[in-house]
């Protein structure tokens, strides 16, 4: 009988039988990852070309996590708050390197910059002690025979740990992809061209300002009695320019000439200078590709918002909020199994800095809601 579930669209994969080992741990997984155009769209070329060497990518994606990782958090069990629980310890203390802060922040850091994210747990006795995260770029999936992850291999140096994709052992969270059955697709993917124009452009303009901040010149040779320099002068005079006259602390040097020479100096016309509006333009759409309003990252041109609050309001509305709702109700679902059914992590929105002007809206239109009780106003509130 043809299993029903098989999928129709995907081409059997042969594998060997997987041989499944007890652990005291049990696997989250939040992951992504892509193809190559120009720098590669692995987590490793997207992490080193866009955080640690572009400063747009690199305050873009701190300023969403660390802002997102940031939020207080609620558990609630069923509509009950809970403000004492060891769900709440465990996420306030994953384990003994890191804070809940540092947690979440490597945790979105990894989402933004894969499109994944693997987060792995230790129990002992039955519960839940530790959470531990994996590199993204660590982690492959085995497909079976049906084209459904059969399991999940971590790979470190020699070592390689496999744990079945059956059972509450492993959670993948991962980022839309839609050429991908299993993976997500990072942020930075998408802008992966204006990433490469604005490095690019960097570079350039570093090698300029090695070269006397000039974009070059010309030395013109023009005896009266006509003739071409001899290869030995031409090297000579090629090596005093280099030694004499090239590089930032020469910038400036008069350049002494004899008969028969002429420096010629080569400007930057306007079309030339375009790359300056090209810089702005790759960083604005870098921005763009994370949800981070060029405004907040001091980013000329394109100021939609009115004003830096407004910018502000946005950034948490329509890129900060997703993030956190998507990766808690992950890890509630994930947790729940182990603490107990109808637990459920929220963020505390009335913490929330950024959105302190939309919460007095509320409280004054509930303030001038004369047909609502007290007590509904204040369920009306959250309370």
């Amino acid at each position: 009988m043809k299993n029903p579930f098989r999928l129709p669209w995907r081409r059997p994969v042969e594998s060997e039988p997987l041989r499944e080992t007890k652990s005291a741990s049990g696997f989250i997984a939040i992951a992504q990852e892509g193809r190559a155009h120009w720098t590669g769209r692995s987590y490793a070329a997207l992490a080193r070309e866009g955080f640690m060497r572009n400063p747009v990518a690199h305050r873009a994606v701190r300023l969403i996590s660390e802002t997102a990782a940031s939020v207080p958090l609620l558990l609630y069990e069923g509509v009950e708050e809970r403000t004492e629980h060891p769900l709440l310890a465990l996420i306030a203390r994953p384990n003994g390197r890191m804070a809940g802060v540092d947690f979440l922040e490597t945790l979105y850091g990894h989402l933004l910059l894969s499109g994944n994210a693997y987060v792995d747990s230790a129990e002992i006795g039955g519960e839940v002690r530790e959470l531990h995260l994996l590199r993204p770029d660590r982690v492959r999936i085995l497909e079976g025979r049906d084209g459904w992850p059969e399991a999940y291999e971590y790979r470190v140096g020699t070592m390689v740990r496999r744990i079945s994709a059956d059972g509450d052992g492993l959670l993948h969270l991962r980022l839309f992809h839609p050429l991908d059955d299993h993976l997500g697709f990072p942020p930075l993917a998408a802008a992966q061209m204006a990433l490469d124009l604005s490095n690019a452009a960097a570079t350039w303009n570093k090698a300029l300002l090695d070269n006397s901040a000039r974009p070059s010149g010309a030395l013109v040779y023009q005896p009266k009695e006509g003739g071409n320099l001899s290869a030995d002068q031409y090297d000579r005079l090629k090596s005093e320019l280099d030694e004499g006259y090239s590089g930032p602390i020469r910038a400036g040097r008069p350049l002494l000439l004899e008969g028969g020479l002429d420096w010629k100096a080569m400007g930057l016309s306007p079309k030339d200078m375009d790359f300056v509006e090209a810089k702005n333009g790759a960083a604005r759409d870098i921005a763009l590709a994370f949800g981070v309003p060029p405004m907040l990252l001091g980013i000329p041109g394109d100021n939609t918002y009115a004003n830096y609050q407004e910018a502000n309001r946005a950034f948490y509305r329509l890129t900060v909020l997703p993030l956190i709702f998507r990766s808690l109700g992950a890890l509630s679902g994930w947790l729940a199994g182990r603490f107990g059914e109808g637990l459920k992590l929220m963020p505390d929105l009335d913490q929330v800095t950024g959105l302190t002007g939309e919460r007095s809206e509320v409280w004054a239109r509930m303030k001038d809601a004369d047909f609502l009780s007290d007590e509904e106003k204040r369920q009306a509130v959250g309370f």
